[in-house]
């Protein structure tokens, strides 16, 4: 375990991997400890986009020696955990808010935000359509209005979206974000 306060630059260096990132993050959100099991589980989840129970041996297996070799002794090299190897127990230290700037902030709790931009996509392709055909007197009438409407929904969502991953801004109304 290191004593020396980390630079800028190892920090960088050691949360350049993003399974060492989701580790630190499964450890925070475990309390601060916890078997190389769950974790080797948890993180296979996260990098397949999958559940835990339906990680495969093959996809454990891969993140298992990964941990076991690599990141785990590396992160304890830096005094960032406590690792075991023989008890297969992982520790965070407490000077967890020196690498917090580096961590994955919503890891395994991504909105889909493609989803929702594809259905705006849809509407818009279908008002267009509706507009070239001419299905109707009002539809040529409606056009703008469809546009207008279609261009605040992907200005909302590009907001929401935004503001979803800096949980750090202000907004000018309702409740602060945290």
């Amino acid at each position: 375990m290191s004593e020396r306060e980390l630079t800028q630059a190892e920090l960088f260096d050691v949360f350049s991997n993003a399974r060492r990132r989701r580790t630190v993050q499964y450890l925070k959100r475990r309390g601060g400890s916890c078997d190389l099991a769950p974790l080797v589980e948890q993180v296979a989840a996260w990098e397949n986009d999958t559940e835990p129970d339906d990680v495969t041996r093959t996809q454990r297996r891969r993140v298992y020696i990964s941990l076991y070799q690599t990141h785990l002794p590396m992160l304890e090299d830096h005094g960032i955990v406590d690792w075991d190897p023989d008890g297969h127990r992982i520790e965070l230290l407490p000077d967890e808010e020196v690498f917090e700037p580096y961590l994955d902030r919503h890891v395994g709790a991504e909105r889909p935000w493609h989803r929702y931009y594809a259905v705006v996509t849809a509407v818009g392709a279908a008002a267009f359509v509706g507009a070239w055909l001419s299905l109707g007197p009002a539809t040529a009438a409606a056009a703008p209005l469809v546009v207008l409407v279609l261009c605040v929904a992907v200005l909302a969502i590009s907001i929401a979206q935004h503001v979803s991953r800096r949980p750090e801004v202000q907004l000018p109304f309702g409740p602060a974000s945290r």
